[in-house]
């Protein structure tokens, strides 16, 4: 197993979290997708992270994908339930947690730019798009169901990374105001090895 990512990706983080739950041994292939000599684009035509090379030489890309290829190798712990409908739910918060890295990338990147180029109107529309997110996710992780339940899934790590991201980057320094349950599963998750042996340490 290939893992092709940066470091400092939450999608990324993502992936190497589960593999490491999972006990897959797996190879790391530290590329930016930014470089203009990067070889993502080989691996995913978007040019995009995280990209995995399985036992079978098939390459799959998008963290959510991957995560669902990983799933169904049938390594424990399992990070879905066999309800189905239970599954999807799990998935769709996932995906709103994957959606708040987005905007935390998008917001990164815009502030890249000089100062005088940066978009008020881009930085403002996801840093809203963040905190939405995260209120949904208070409610849903308060309610210990779906989300900081007792059995770790996918929606807990992407949440994680998507919380480590954010304080990596400090794209919303205050997000922890008034969102208990998130900063509880955002303890729970960090003392895992997994989440320690993948903390981000340079941009």
């Amino acid at each position: 197993m290939k893992l092709i990512g940066s470091y400092t990706s939450p999608f990324v983080r993502k992936i190497s979290v589960i593999m490491l739950e999972k006990g897959i041994v797996f190879e790391f292939v530290n590329e930016s997708p930014w470089n203009a000599d990067s070889h993502v684009p080989h691996y995913n035509p978007l040019g995009k992270v995280p990209a995995l090379v399985d036992d079978n030489k098939l390459t799959w890309f998008d963290s959510a994908i991957i995560a669902e290829a990983i799933e169904l190798r049938g390594e424990a712990p399992q990070l879905l339930p066999d309800d189905r409908w239970r599954a999807l739910q799990i998935r769709q918060l996932e995906k709103l947690a994957d959606g708040i890295s987005d905007a935390a990338l998008l917001i990164v990147r815009e502030q890249m730019r000089p100062g005088d180029q940066q978009s008020e109107e881009v930085l403002l529309r996801n840093r809203e798009k963040i905190l939405r997110g995260l209120d949904a996710l208070e409610i849903a992780a308060a309610q210990g169901d779906l989300l900081n339940s007792d059995t770790l899934n996918l929606a807990d790590i992407a949440t994680g990374c998507m919380i480590g991201y954010i304080n990596f980057r400090r794209v919303v320094p205050n997000w922890c105001v008034n969102r208990p349950a998130l900063i509880k599963l955002a303890e729970k998750l960090f003392k895992r090895e997994s989440f320690a042996r993948t903390v981000p340490a340079s941009s």
